[in-house]
């Protein structure tokens, strides 16, 4: 099968591109829209989930029932199945147990073997052979602080990090593959203020109520939005985002503030995912529209990132 010209690298070579994520449903609520805009190209789009997402609650009313609470583990796999096929990508488990949230005063231990429990280099294997047999150009996972702080996605960040070292290291493991390195990185970034502000903004000039304005007013700003480097226009995929995140149907309310502002609000308050770059081993120019910036092959006339900035 060729490969169309919008997916190939420089070389020749089909984009890739690999997700790294904690829980089922992450891969939706995190990017799905980057992720459909480039199946739609012909780049070859895979999600690696940490967790099965055992330990989560049931956050939709409607699938508050003890059949759903009892057969959570099934009930997320097919979730993420019907998910995975709306959004067109390649799917695959790492086998790890969620840990879920602890809450309480004091704060419980981490439940025994569960996935935040464990080294980050022990549970980096798994992902290093995902690594080396996908063999992504681009990689993205969730900055040190996990995106939000739930202790699978900080160990997501953290075991990414060695998975990265280790699948370049032809010393490690060579039974999982022959090493890889991946050309770069980035921290999803879509849970900042400046994106919710536009969107409130936008709502109360369409005379609408905004669900954020409560969450804006409490904000612990962490400045996220200063690091973003790399905004993806992918609003005709909203809608893809949207159906994938709603097969996500025990974590997901259709009612709740995740849909209550309309598309066409959201594609022109917010038309992009952004992200963070934080590591590149090729020339890219700052602010970048696409996440393979200086892979795909050069534009006649175009001007060299090497003279403006190099990460």
């Amino acid at each position: 099968m060729s490969v169309p010209l919008s997916a190939q690298a420089a070389n020749g070579e089909q984009l890739r591109l690999l997700h790294v994520h904690a829980h089922p449903d992450d891969e939706s609520s995190k990017g799905a829209a980057t992720s459909a805009k480039y199946v739609a190209e012909g780049v070859r789009v895979v999600v690696a989930t940490c967790t099965g997402g055992e330990r989560g609650s049931v956050l939709n009313p409607q699938m508050d029932r003890p059949e759903v609470w009892e057969n959570m583990a099934e009930v997320r796999q097919a979730e993420m199945a019907r998910a995975r096929e709306i959004l067109g990508v390649e799917h695959y488990s790492l086998g790890f147990i969620d840990s879920g949230l602890p809450e309480g005063d004091p704060v419980p231990e981490l439940p025994e073997g569960s996935f935040a429990s464990l080294n980050p280099t022990e549970a980096a294997e798994p992902l290093v052979e995902v690594i080396r047999m996908v063999r992504p150009q681009v990689l993205t996972t969730y900055d040190e602080q996990g995106g939000y702080p739930h202790p699978d996605h900080i160990q997501c960040h953290r075991v990414s990090v060695e998975a990265l070292r280790l699948a370049a290291d032809s010393s490690y493991r060579p039974d999982l593959g022959e090493p890889w390195s991946v050309l770069k990185v980035y921290y999803q970034m879509g849970f900042h203020r400046l994106r919710y502000a536009a969107l409130d903004e936008a709502l109360h000039e369409h005379g609408m109520d905004s669900p954020y304005s409560e969450r804006l007013a409490n904000w612990e700003d962490l400045h996220y939005e200063r690091r973003i480097t790399t905004r993806v226009p992918c609003a005709e995929y909203f809608q893809v985002r949207d159906d994938a995140l709603r097969a996500h149907a025990s974590q997901i309310d259709p009612n709740g503030i995740w849909f209550s502002v309309p598309l066409e609000i959201q594609a022109k308050a917010w038309p992009t995912e952004d992200w963070q770059l934080v590591f590149s081993a090729v020339p890219t120019v700052i602010p970048e529209g696409d996440l393979f910036s200086g892979l795909r092959p050069t534009v006649p006339g175009a001007t060299d990132p090497s003279d403006l900035w190099v990460i």
